[in-house]
């Protein structure tokens, strides 16, 4: 595996790559989650690219940038496990000058549920993810399902600036008590992991009422807040897969979507029914 510092040593790299190239974006402190996006772009790229990069223009004042978990040594031992051709590991000096062109999210899906209480997050998410595709220039590029809204809108870059990428989502990867990994569940505290396991608790209710044929998104979703009334819910949000707001449940077309803080850490989980 080679470990890559600068724009020039990328680009020098990716001109002489004639095979298909998979690559998985990341903010570093690598867990199980990560380690799965590698295996998929393993599985199915002659080529596996690996960006580490905690990018601050996706975080807003007040937020957890200065504090947010790096793990360098940890990171570059996983990818080597994992068999990464490639380890990119810019600093944001290199990423980013003084005066940038911005990219603009859409404004219908960006301002509601993440966007609507982190206004301005997904303009810098999509600002590096378009940065990373321009260097790495993948065929594929691998994305976990739990930063659903995440993936919509890369999804929604990709066709509209028609950068020709597959994108691929990815499973979400759970603890085998239900909680769905997040390089900020070092935050918590025993007492609040034990708390947090009321969300993946609400989202299996929601399925198990589904099943038993119950679509009313306001019945479920009562049924939810139940389940986690010792919690800070931020919000509960039924959604369609183009994050239009539903009020009934489509079989294969539907996204709940559970926002809460458990003391000074916020966790997203979502179930894509």
């Amino acid at each position: 595996m080679e470990i890559i510092h600068t724009i020039e040593q990328l680009q020098n790299i990716r001109k002489n790559i004639n095979a298909t190239v998979g690559f998985v974006p990341t903010m570093g402190a690598l867990h199980n989650g990560h380690i799965s996006l590698i295996k998929k772009a393993r599985e199915a790229n002659e080529i596996v690219i690996v960006s580490v990069f905690v990018n601050p223009t996706q975080f807003l004042a007040g937020e957890d940038l200065e504090k947010y978990p790096k793990k360098t040594e940890a990171d570059i031992k996983i990818c080597q496990l994992c068999k990464v051709d490639y380890l990119f590991m810019p600093l944001a000096t290199t990423m980013y000058t003084q005066d940038e062109v911005l990219i603009k999210a859409p404004l219908l899906r960006s301002y509601t549920l993440e966007g609507e209480r982190r206004p301005g997050h997904f303009d810098g998410v999509l600002q590096v993810v378009l940065k990373l595709f321009g260097l790495v220039k993948p065929t594929h590029a691998y994305f976990g399902k739990k930063d659903a809204q995440q993936l919509s809108l890369i999804m929604q870059m990709n066709e509209n600036l028609f950068l020709g990428i597959t994108i691929v989502p990815c499973e979400i990867i759970r603890e085998s008590d239900g909680l769905a990994l997040s390089s900020r569940n070092v935050y918590l505290s025993d007492e609040q992991r034990t708390q947090a396991l009321a969300i993946s608790k609400s989202l299996n209710s929601a399925g198990k009422l589904i099943g038993r044929g119950i679509l009313e998104c306001d019945l479920i979703q009562e049924s939810m807040q139940n389940i986690m009334a010792d919690l800070e819910i931020e919000y509960i949000a039924f959604v369609d897969r183009a994050f239009n707001k539903i009020d009934k449940i489509i079989l294969g077309n539907t996204i709940i979507l559970i926002a809460v803080k458990i003391g000074s850490t916020r966790l997203i989980d979502n179930i894509w029914i």
